[in-house]
Order: C-alpha cells, then sequence, then structure tokens
C-alpha cells in the first residue's frame, strides 16, 4: 500500500484552477491544515480573494500566480516557480483546472475541440513533466487529476469535453504504470454534479440548464412511456469533493475516486452494457435532446 502524504507546515501543495469550485474549496481546506500552497488560475481578483482566505485559514504559505495552464510556458513556469519557492520541494501537485462546452456533436467547431483538449488534455504534460523529476528524486509525491464521471461514461451535447475527460482518466492509468515503485502516485478523481459555476460557464451555452431542462421534459417522458426514470446523483458542493481529495492525499486509494454515491455503480452498468446504460437514462437523453433542438 502507498503511503500517504502527511499534510504538515513543510508540506508544498500545487493547486490549478484554484480561483473557485473545487479548486478554491481545496486551497480553504489544505489551508486549514497548514500546509505551503501554490495556486494558479486565469482570474486575478478571485485567485487573489482565495489565497487571502487560505491564509486566514493557517496555511504556512500562499504562492498565487496568473496562469492559462493551457500554454505551456505559462504551466511550466507555474512548477518551475513553485519550486523555487518551496526549496526545490513540491509533495501535492493538483490538476484541477477544467472547462465544459454546449453542443452537439455537429455543431462542435473545430477551435473548441482544440481549446476543450488544450485546457482539460495537454495541460497535464505541460505541468507534470516538470514536476516529475523532482518527485521521483524526493520518492515521494502524488499527483492527482479532477476528471469527471463523463471521463467514464457519457452525456449528450458536450462530446469534446467527454472525450478530453476519458483522456485524463487514460493519462493518469497510463502514469501509474510509470510510476510503479518509485514511491510517486496518481489518482484520477470522477466526480459528478457539483454545485459550482462550473455548468453555467460552459462555451457555447451553459450545459447547466440544458440538464436542468432535460430533467424535467424527462420526467414527462418517463411517466408518457411508463418507463423508470434515468437514475442521477445528487449535486455535492464543492467542500464535499474537496474533503475526499484530501483524504486520497492522506491515504492514496489505490484505485479511482468516484466522489457521489450511486456513479460508481452506473459507470460499471455502462461498463457491462452501453446499450443497457442507455436504456436506463434514456428518458433524460430524450429529454436533453428534446430541449437541445428548442434552442436551435
Amino acid at each position: 500500500m502507498q503511503a500517504g502524504i502527511p499534510l504538515t507546515a513543510e508540506t508544498v501543495v500545487a493547486i490549478t484552477g484554484a480561483s473557485s469550485g473545487i479548486g478554491a474549496a481545496l486551497a480553504e481546506q489544505l489551508g486549514a491544515r497548514g500546509v505551503r500552497l501554490a495556486l494558479c488560475a486565469r482570474r486575478r481578483d478571485r485567485l487573489a480573494e482565495v489565497a487571502a482566505q487560505a491564509r486566514q485559514r493557517g496555511a504556512a504559505a500562499v504562492l498565487d500566480m496568473v496562469v492559462d495552464v493551457s500554454v505551456e510556458k505559462e504551466a511550466e513556469q507555474f512548477i518551475t516557480q513553485t519550486l523555487a519557492a518551496y526549496d526545490n520541494r513540491l509533495d501535492v501537485l493538483i490538476l484541477n483546472a477544467g472547462r465544459g462546452h454546449c453542443a452537439s456533436v455537429e455543431d462542435t467547431t473545430t477551435d473548441v475541440l482544440q481549446a476543450m483538449f488544450a485546457l482539460n488534455v495537454y495541460q497535464l504534460w505541460y505541468l507534470v513533466r516538470p514536476a516529475l523529476p523532482v518527485m521521483k528524486a524526493q520518492r515521494r509525491g502524488h499527483i492527482i487529476a479532477v476528471s469527471s464521471i463523463v471521463g467514464k461514461i457519457a452525456y449528450p451535447y458536450n462530446a469534446a469535453y467527454v472525450a478530453a475527460k476519458h483522456a485524463v482518466v487514460g493519462f493518469i492509468a497510463a502514469l501509474r504504470t510509470e510510476l510503479v515503485e518509485t514511491g510517486v502516485e496518481a489518482t484520477v478523481v470522477c466526480p459528478s454534479g457539483v454545485q459550482t459555476e462550473w455548468a453555467q460557464v460552459t462555451d457555447g451555452a451553459p450545459i447547466g440548464d440544458l440538464f436542468a431542462e432535460g430533467i424535467v421534459r424527462s420526467r414527462a417522458i418517463a411517466q408518457q412511456r411508463n418507463i423508470p426514470r434515468a437514475p442521477l446523483q445528487r449535486m455535492m458542493s464543492a467542500a464535499e469533493v474537496a474533503q475526499q481529495i484530501i483524504a486520497a492525499v492522506e491515504a492514496p486509494p489505490g484505485r479511482d475516486v468516484f466522489t457521489h454515491e450511486g456513479s460508481e455503480e452506473l459507470v460499471a452498468l455502462a461498463l457491462r452494457s452501453r446499450r443497457a446504460y442507455e436504456e436506463a437514462m434514456l428518458p433524460l437523453l430524450l429529454g436533453m435532446r428534446e430541449a437541445y433542438e428548442a434552442r436551435r
């Protein structure tokens, strides 16, 4: 069993996408544990607020940088400056930055496709490559990537994001095979719905609104067809998800982390039979289709 990372005043934790949502919740909770933090995001004002809150909570030190991790040089500089600030030490790297979109496959432009992969996938290499030599030399470290339940299954009208999050799962799986017996751990986290602004700021249109309308329509569809409603997980707060990520840092699970009750079972159903998954989700899939077509 891989040893966990003790969260002390010496521990260095770097978090991307730290200006809101899960990233901000992680910064606040880890700040309260007294660790040394390196935070980055694109929004200067929001990031400064989170950094100040982490300091108030008791962080031993906080480095905050405005960074677009989809830009290779900026992502690498975040790791370089973190190492420079903290005596060439990095214990935990949490790859949390990400963004979604809302469009059918035929409506997804090449620009959106490239942007989805640049932010959600390519940044993994940009950030992990410079961090790995340090962690391997320490023989201690943990790389955590926040994917999504759609890194395992799929919902309609965000195929580029779904494909990108599948790539995040694959990246961590491959990375783990390279890290066997190095002392460095890697974990992917697959949340379902989280109460953040994420679903309202997706490219193209707010996919949260499409889901909400699709759910309403799905209830009528299920009733009309006399079939069960689609199985949905309850929304969780960013703070609840952050707690589970921190638990994985302290005790690496050696498996993919599903944060929401019922999500692992839904993934297992899809792995056994895509058709069975689609049949279970049919009211929602049809409801979202109706909602999407009504907006075109």
